[in-house]
């Protein structure tokens, strides 16, 4: 394409020096047509004096705005009309041609003109004479105060101008195409007009002239008037119409901004006030806003986003926060440079300002109206006055842009917040489509509150825009993906059924599960997903949501990790939600009560211990599992009651067992919660003074998480429990973070490995190592090690064999009540062998 454009701009100046040397050829058979007709000598005097003025008139033509065009007219018509009548046609010809060669060779020179053009204008003009003078010689001149000499020379003068004017139209027509030829079609009237009024008063200045040479005076004097009357008029009507367009394009601006078409009204406003080929509005790339590059060109009614101002112009703009005009004679050479390799004739750049911020650039190029009309240091004042408000009205834009943004997206991660994502799901169940369902998935990062305490929330934060990147990439495309709340996101999309939904949930909890490295440490990704589906889950954007998370909660305990919601999800939920109004009640009814399962010595098969395990007989509900009431008691404010009530009822039990000659220990979970409270050590302190137990005898089992959660964020809690003589353990070892770093700083001295690990060491090869390396990595630390959920006696086997010290499962008891595990352990003592007893 661009050897193509190449090809035809180098024909199309091909013709057009063809057409030149063509023009040159015609007015040297005109000249010398003139010649044979009238070569006689002129009166020198005359003729300097009228080709000086014909010079003076080339050389400074007037500039006028007609309809938003630029159009220069020289007052060539008066030297023109007073050449007709005192000289011959020869001599009339010879002055246009020296007067033209003057003036066009000096722009040459000075590069205000291309050599084509200049070549071409002096050719016309001299064509243009010629036929005008051979017309008037073959009508012939009377006196001057005759009419029928007035109308020789207004033919002349019109005969020259259309000439002039057909010879350009060719030229323009092969140089520039038809959008070149209608612009020029487009200022005709008006120059024809112009030249009309000129050739008048060069008749009425011939008129003077030929009354009395002493009238040159006065006319000298009012022709310098007129001229400086005209200066003055014209500096009055560009200050007039600066004013005019400022306040135009205050309330054009204005209007636009609510209409949210800014860009392009401003960049159309400021094409028609500076006369200007183009006008260009760049903000660069700048965090989440795209470029901004958008320009208006001349008869194009949209906007294009490529511009002819050189970029580096821009950069330097945006750089400096100065402004910049390039001409052929202003600038700096490298800028004019860069202007010519564009084939840009001019142009002023501008900065675009927040306060004293520099965020873009507002640019005009190529005045329209030839190349003499260039731009000046007053259209610069102007564009600076208008950047002014446009900076002010583009930046107001992009603020109102940002707050919209804000309004609908997370501002950690950039995804579409829950306000957004109701409105996405509302938009999509809007509309209903054969064989097709809308999904709403909602996505629940496991463990955030741990890592938050544990290693800080900037990591959180972290991990948070680390999903967020994820789901985002892993989500198919026209799939939405928000955050809906701290740990949740959600995704919507439609899909065949709920399968595939399935399907989907599956494979980018898959993608989330991979490590993801926070500072030094690697942290395992983890998520439920619950999902709900358009229709049958629901007709409302929020009641999809709300039913997806139900099935979030319910996703937290199926190995898959996903869940598709049904009615009967629903009704546990609500039954939780029962629970919470009941839970208080609970401690003043006596619906709580506490079990206790044994721990037994491996090497002899001695009771050592048993764990307190809270239960809940609801009046109604019945047996309430602790996974159901637990987390209830968290979320009610009611834990720290809790936990205290276990804690009195197993020491409580410890000391009656003491004065029975049976001084075991006790073991109580704690939630990681409890240790956020400064007072929990005092609180055990009195409970041991109150039951007259010994410190040694009351173990704290606190989850893997729990205990880094406390061993990093509050060493204080645990430090203090510590000093008390109270021993620290880490429950369900394994399932959690696992490192070494983590294991050696951590206050406890017993290990409690988790009982999926004990529970399938008997058929996995796996789960095997794992138990065997947590025995012998706590063998190291001189740490106890005890294994909870054995329930065969080849399980007992392996861990006798490793070396593992205590053991608590079904093999030897379930959880007992009070008065069934003293039965328990009577008939243990009456037993000569070694404990099997299994209470159902």
């Amino acid at each position: 394409m661009a050897a193509k454009t190449a090809a035809t701009r180098g024909w199309a100046k091909f013709t057009a020096w063809a057409v030149v040397v063509a023009l040159i050829a015609l007015a040297a058979v005109l000249t010398f047509a003139a010649w044979r007709v009238s070569p006689g000598s002129p009166d020198w005097l005359s003729f300097v004096l009228v080709s000086g003025l014909y010079v003076c008139v080339l050389s400074l033509p007037l500039h006028f705005e007609v309809r938003q065009q630029s159009i220069l007219v020289s007052a060539g018509e008066i030297p023109f009309i007073l050449g007709m009548f005192f000289f011959s046609p020869f001599w009339f010809i010879a002055m246009r041609v020296g007067g033209g060669l003057v003036v066009y060779s000096y722009r040459l020179i000075t590069s205000q003109a291309p050599a084509l053009k200049t070549v071409f204008n002096a050719a016309n003009q001299s064509v243009a004479g010629a036929t005008a003078a051979l017309v008037a010689a073959s009508a012939g001149l009377g006196e001057p105060n005759e009419p029928r000499t007035w109308g020789v020379l207004l033919l002349a003068v019109f005969v020259a101008h259309m000439v002039s004017a057909l010879w350009l139209a060719m030229i323009i027509l092969i140089t520039q195409g038809r959008k070149g030829l209608d612009v020029m079609v487009q200022g005709f009237g008006s120059s024809t007009v112009i030249t009309g009024i000129n050739a008048c008063l060069g008749i009425l200045i011939l008129l003077v002239i030929t009354a009395t040479k002493w009238s040159l005076l006065p006319l000298a004097v009012v022709v310098v008037l007129i001229f400086a009357a005209y200066r003055a008029y014209s500096n009055m009507v560009r200050q007039r119409k600066s004013l005019t367009d400022l306040n135009d394009f205050t309330q054009s601006v204005a209007e636009a901004v609510q209409s949210n078409r800014l860009v392009d009204i401003m960049t159309h406003r400021l094409r028609d006030m500076l006369t200007a080929e183009a006008a260009t509005v760049w903000v660069p790339k700048e965090k989440r806003f795209p470029e901004l590059l958008l320009t208006a060109y001349m008869d194009i009614e949209g906007l294009l986003d490529t511009t002819p101002v050189p970029e580096p112009l821009r950069r330097e703009v945006l750089s400096t926060g100065e402004p910049l005009l390039v001409t052929p004679k202003q600038g700096k050479p490298e800028h004019r440079e860069l202007l010519a390799a564009e084939r840009v004739k001019d142009a002023i750049l501008v900065p675009l300002k927040s306060g004293k911020t520099t965020f873009g650039c507002l640019s005009v190029a190529n005045r329209l109206g030839g190349d003499l009309v260039r731009f000046r240091r007053d259209d610069l004042t102007l564009l600076e006055t208008l950047a002014a408000h446009a900076g002010v009205a583009v930046e107001n834009s992009r603020l109102v842009d940002k707050l919209r943004f804000d309004a609908y997206h997370d501002s950690l991660t950039e995804l579409p917040n829950r306000r957004r994502t109701m409105n996405v799901i509302e938009e999509s169940i809007s509309l209903i489509v054969p064989n097709e369902i809308v999904a709403v998935m909602l996505f629940d990062v496991d463990s955030m509150r741990e890592i938050n305490d544990s290693i800080g929330h900037a990591a959180g934060d972290k991990l948070i825009v680390e999903v967020g990147r994820r789901l985002r990439g892993a989500a198919p495309p026209g799939a939405h993906v928000g955050r809906i709340d701290g740990d949740e996101f959600a995704l919507v999309m439609r899909l065949p059924d709920a399968a595939a939904a399935s399907e989907l949930a599956g494979q980018i909890r898959e993608e989330l599960q991979r490590p993801c490295t926070l500072g030094t440490l690697n942290v395992d990704i983890d998520a439920a997903v619950g999902i709900a589906i358009h229709p049958e889950s629901g007709d409302k954007a929020d009641t999809l949501l709300q039913r997806a998370d139900v099935a979030t909660q319910s996703a937290k305990n199926v190995t898959s990790g996903v869940q598709v919601y049904n009615v009967a999800l629903e009704s546990g939920s609500v039954r939780r939600l029962g629970l919470a109004s009941d839970l208080r009640r609970a401690f003043d009814a006596g619906e709580l009560d506490v079990h206790y399962q044994p721990k037994i010595t491996l090497t002899d098969r001695r009771l050592v211990g048993v764990e307190c395990l809270a239960r809940w007989h609801h009046p109604t509900h019945g047996d309430v599992a602790p996974e159901d009431f637990i987390p209830v008691a968290e979320h009610t404010g009611l834990l720290s009651r809790l936990t205290e009530f276990v804690l009195r009822e197993g020491l409580s039990r410890a000391s009656e067992w003491s004065e029975q000659n049976s001084a075991i220990g006790i073991a109580v979970n704690l939630s990681p919660r409890t240790l956020t409270d400064a007072d929990f050590p005092s609180l055990v302190a009195r409970l041991l003074d109150e039951y007259h137990v010994d410190a040694g005898r009351l173990t704290l089992e606190i989850t893997e998480d729990g205990m880094v959660s406390a061993g990093g964020k509050m060493p204080h809690t645990l430090q203090r429990l510590r000093d008390l003589g109270i021993r620290l353990a880490v429950d369900d070892f394994g399932k959690g973070y696992s490192s070494l770093s983590y294991l050696r700083n951590l206050p406890a001295s017993e290990i409690k490995i988790d009982k999926s690990f004990v529970q399938g060491m008997a058929t996995d090869e796996g789960d095997l190592a794992i138990v065997r390396a947590v025995v012998d990595l706590a063998r190291h630390f001189h740490m106890t090690v005890v294994a909870e959920g054995v329930e065969s006696e080849m399980t007992l086997s392996h861990l006798t064999e490793m070396g593992c010290d205590i053991a608590q499962g079904f093999y030897f008891s379930r959880p007992l009540a009070a008065d069934r595990f003293v039965a328990w352990m009577a008939a243990q003592s009456a037993d000569t062998t070694p404990p099997k007893l299994r209470a159902v």
